[in-house]
């Protein structure tokens, strides 16, 4: 059932995305289709989170369904671009689709392990088509989508460990937030190396340093970059 509720969350978002852009309706609705989204992952998919491991177990009760809500939501959106010019940004996902791939295969997740190593095949025909055609595809309902993936994915892995949400965020929202904030002062393509050799570095980092110093890393640099973005000297968000 997670395969159908997997695809019937995409359907969702893509009809949802497409009405919007043809009709020039609010942003209000993007929004409504991705929690329909969610709500499908949650309810016909039977994938939640109803309790955070960290060392020990914590129960989310009635937060449950919010708490998957605000997940999928939020890293459906992480790398929600409205125009792409180079096809190249899609090195990014290709390296958390891969990293939630070896991962799953390790904790043997088999629906992550068959369904990241199908969208690492779709992000690199769908590059190396932009590259040959020169035609660039890419747009927002491919990114949404993108993020809705590797959403799903993560929270797949997070039931085992809340650790693994280290996945999403410093193999795609870390290094696009790099490539967001360099595009504009550097060429789109010393942003992108940049940001993909991020990626790629955080990625290996996670196969080398042990889960439980992992999760201080996450806490740690997600609360100095809290605070960093209170100072418009240090802002990149």
């Amino acid at each position: 059932m997670l395969y159908l509720a997997l695809l019937l969350g995409i359907v969702f978002i893509v009809i949802t995305d497409k009405l919007t852009q043809a009709f020039k309706l609010s942003g209000i609705w993007v929004v409504l289709g991705q929690i329909c989204a969610a709500l499908a992952i949650s309810i016909v998919g039977n994938l939640s989170v109803s309790h955070i491991t960290i060392g020990n177990t914590f129960e989310l009760g009635y937060l449950t369904i919010p708490f998957t809500i605000l997940f999928l939501v939020g890293f459906t959106n992480v790398i929600n671009l409205e125009k792409v010019h180079n096809p190249s940004i899609l090195l990014l996902p290709i390296v958390s689709f891969v990293c939630l791939s070896i991962l799953a295969y390790i904790m043997g997740n088999l629906f992550v392990v068959i369904i990241g190593f199908c969208s690492c095949l779709v992000m690199l025909s769908i590059l190396l088509y932009s590259y040959f055609s020169g035609k660039v595809i890419v747009g927002r309902t491919l990114t949404t989508t993108i993020g809705f993936i590797i959403a799903v994915l993560s929270l797949s892995l997070i039931k085992a460990s809340i650790v693994n949400i280290y996945i999403p965020i410093f193999t795609l929202a870390l290094p696009f937030t790099l490539y967001y904030w360099m595009k504009d002062k550097f060429t789109s393509v010393y942003a992108i190396t940049v940001s993909v050799v991020t990626a790629i570095v955080f990625s290996v980092l996670m196969f080398i340093v042990p889960f439980y110093m992992l999760w201080y890393f996450v806490v740690g640099l997600t609360i100095l970059l809290v605070i960093t973005q209170s100072s418009r000297k240090y802002r990149i968000i």
